[in-house]
């Protein structure tokens, strides 16, 4: 049976044996796995000991991973995504760290997730939703629509990652870890060279009073140890305000105070607010931008691997869900009822 303790973090002495979630974290970062990746992960692995009443993991088997899989769906009613996000922490924890490599963790059913046309909006409603938009969310918003980035890929991007000389953006580990280049729009070179001197005023202000060191990503902080208090690696978009780093308090036992990038909930907030603004009545987000990014570049005529580039994908039939809104109506078909 597991302690309440062993729920908490916990930083082992030298020659202890780390508690369950510790060997999870480490494990997570040991793969380079993103923080929300580690959060979400252990919150499930939480979730699952505290459903069979803090049994210990090796102690429970496929029925009892398919038994809370099942809960989640029929008394949490949560989506076929979240059941497999579940899903995920569980077989991460039995296989990575565990060592548990039994078959019936391959035959664990995956659960169905709907196949579903994106939100698109047409340049008229992208024009009227950044027009209600102000300041960096403005800023941030016409970044996502006029690159085609993932709003966390646009959030973590450092000063480094923008090349004006090329008007290029190096967008780094994107999704799956990938790396990859996209445009920089002509008309953000003049506001983002202008938000880019005020951040950098921020940053020697930082340095001035003892902070201005970022996070940096894998093992970068050791192999250079200076390198996270310069410039060239801060966020192009800042937070307002200092805060703690989480991993800092779990590896070190201290948190270390820092300066991370805006939240994506206040972009989210922003931009449902201006959609609501502009009595826009589709269900659109920070995300529905890279959707018109990539519809508006095919509507153009662009050649759809490009697209597909610019965009992250590793398989064009994930590009291809974008054409169809290139047919006008159902298809391209008229009505019969147009024909009367």
């Amino acid at each position: 049976m597991l302690n309440t303790s062993n729920l908490s973090v916990q930083i082992p002495s030298s020659g202890e044996q780390p508690k369950l979630l510790d060997q999870v974290r480490g494990k997570i970062r040991l793969k380079h796995y993103s923080i929300r990746t580690e959060q979400a992960y252990v919150d499930w692995i939480k979730r699952y000991i505290l459903h069979f009443n803090k049994k210990h993991p090796k102690e429970l088997g496929a029925a009892e991973v398919e038994q809370f899989l099942t809960h989640l769906a029929v008394v949490g009613k949560v989506s076929a995504s979240t059941q497999n996000q579940a899903k995920c922490a569980l077989l991460f924890l039995y296989k990575d760290v565990l060592g548990n490599q039994l078959p019936w963790l391959d035959d664990v059913e995956q659960a169905k997730t709907s196949k579903r046309l994106p939100v698109v909006l047409t340049k008229l409603e992208v024009q009227l939703v950044l027009s209600h938009l102000k300041g960096t969310q403005h800023l941030i918003a016409s970044l996502l629509y006029g690159t085609g980035m993932r709003i966390l890929e646009g959030l973590r991007l450092r000063v480094k990652d923008i090349d004006f000389a090329r008007r290029e953006i190096l967008i780094r580990d994107g999704k799956g870890y990938k790396d990859r280049v996209t445009m920089l729009p002509i008309s953000l070179v003049a506001p983002l060279q202008a938000h880019l001197a005020h951040v950098k005023t921020l940053h020697e202000q930082d340095l001035a009073n003892g902070f201005g060191s970022v996070y940096m990503p894998f093992a970068l902080n050791k192999k250079y140890p200076y390198a996270a208090r310069d410039w060239i690696w801060q966020y192009v978009f800042p937070s307002a305000k200092r805060s703690l780093d989480p991993r800092t308090i779990a590896e070190k036992g201290a948190g270390e105070m820092r300066r991370h990038h805006i939240q994506d909930q206040a972009v989210q907030r922003a931009m449902r607010q201006a959609v609501v603004d502009s009595a826009i009545t589709k269900p659109a987000t920070p995300h529905t931008l890279r959707h018109s990014f990539a519809t508006h570049l095919l509507e153009a005529g662009y050649d759809i691997r490009t697209v597909q580039e610019l965009l992250g994908h590793s398989d064009v039939s994930t590009t291809m869900i974008y054409t169809h809104v290139l047919n006008k109506g159902g298809k391209g078909v008229l009505s019969p009822l147009d024909q009367l």
